[in-house]
């Protein structure tokens, strides 16, 4: 792995794993587009892309990264990790600009019930932030 990677990638690993909010905000484009399993259009906005990042970092229990792929400023990590109960397997397919600001974050995520069940955990966030959303799970 190219050093600049590693720094980068040492650096997404401890944001993930202190859900470190600040360090996440940082690493975010203003420029982001945020795919998310849950809902039906895109995020457009680092706030929007911030909301539901820190949020999903705490649904998500036992949330572990097993393989990633690298290819210069775009990265593919497998993980898995719980949700209510329900085990799930995804994929972040995450690029970054030259300066190292996430600037593309889509999230996929399987099986069915992993889905429904951070689907419906998100909604109930959403709805609890009073945030409109178009929900694919309901």
């Amino acid at each position: 792995m190219e050093q600049p990677n590693k720094e980068l990638i040492d650096k997404w690993h401890k944001i993930v794993f202190s859900k470190d909010m600040k360090a996440l905000e940082d690493i975010l484009s203003d420029k982001i587009i945020f795919y998310s399993p849950v809902v039906f259009k895109p995020k457009t906005t680092k706030e929007d892309a911030m909301f539901v990042l820190t949020n999903v970092i705490e649904v998500f229990q036992d949330f572990k990264y097993h393989r990633e792929f690298y290819d210069g400023k775009k990265w593919a990590l497998e993980f898995s990790a719980n949700v209510a109960g329900k085990s799930l397997k995804g994929v972040d397919l995450i690029e970054f600009d030259d300066n190292g600001k996430i600037i593309n974050f889509e999230v996929l995520i399987r099986p069915l019930s992993g889905i429904i069940a951070l689907g419906e955990d998100m909604n109930r966030r959403f709805s609890d932030a009073g945030r409109e959303t178009k929900p694919l799970i309901k």
